[in-house]
């Protein structure tokens, strides 16, 4: 289904806090929240830290290529055209299914993964067993992190046409509408993208090495 863009509640996002950047890191790519800590995809390996600190933790060597994602129990890790599902205790890859072509965000929402196709703008449903696509969601814009919180769905967009269009957007997850949207500071950008469950969005920074915390603004219940 096409995302729609009418007019949209539009504002700056507030930025909470940066993180970063980390020793050794040059690329963060996928971020998810375990409960505790926030995990990134560093490229050779998924890293964690504390976000109250900041200071960095465990980290698993594994393809980290893309969006990262956390069910509750495994870590799922894109890399190498698939998604890996990591046993976090032991760095463990205990399976694999087939990623979309060009994946980019990862997340878990709904009792399934939820993976967006960059360029081609689609947001997609998928059996976390089998890789099939249960259902697709549509955006005008190319798409990056996604997260669901609350029942809402969130999704990064990046997309320099002149106007460096870079946001937060909150999604109908039936329709693909924009229903609201959130700006990022000049020169921001968003390559994964995951909720703590309360009002905070980590937002990572691509090639800056940073992860940056935002607001989640509340809505109207």
């Amino acid at each position: 289904m096409a995302s729609k863009d009418s007019s949209p509640d539009l504002a700056p996002a507030e930025v909470l806090r940066d993180y970063g950047p980390f020793p050794g890191v040059d690329h963060v790519r996928g971020v998810t929240f375990d409960g505790e800590s926030v995990w990134f995809a560093a490229g050779d390996r998924v890293q964690a830290f504390d976000p109250e600190s900041g200071e960095l933790g465990r980290s698993l060597p594994v393809t980290a290529e893309a969006g990262t994602a956390f069910d509750g129990r495994h870590l799922f890790q894109l890399g190498g055209g698939r998604i890996q599902k990591i046993d976090p205790a032991t760095g463990k890859v205990v399976g694999t299914i087939p990623a979309p072509p060009d994946s980019a965000g990862l997340t878990w929402g709904e009792g399934s993964l939820w993976v967006a196709q960059h360029r081609a703008g689609k947001i997609h449903r998928l059996d976390p067993k089998t890789g099939q696509i249960l259902r697709t969601i549509e955006s005008t814009r190319f798409v990056t992190g996604v997260t669901w919180v609350d029942g809402e769905l969130w999704h990064g967009t990046w997309e320099d046409d002149g106007g460096e269009l870079r946001q937060l957007r909150r999604v109908d997850p039936e329709s693909g509408e924009v229903l609201a949207a959130l700006t990022l500071p000049a020169g921001a950008i968003v390559t994964g993208l995951e909720s703590d469950g309360r009002d905070r969005l980590f937002c990572g920074g691509g090639k800056s090495g940073t992860v940056r915390a935002v607001r989640r603004p509340k809505q109207p219940r």
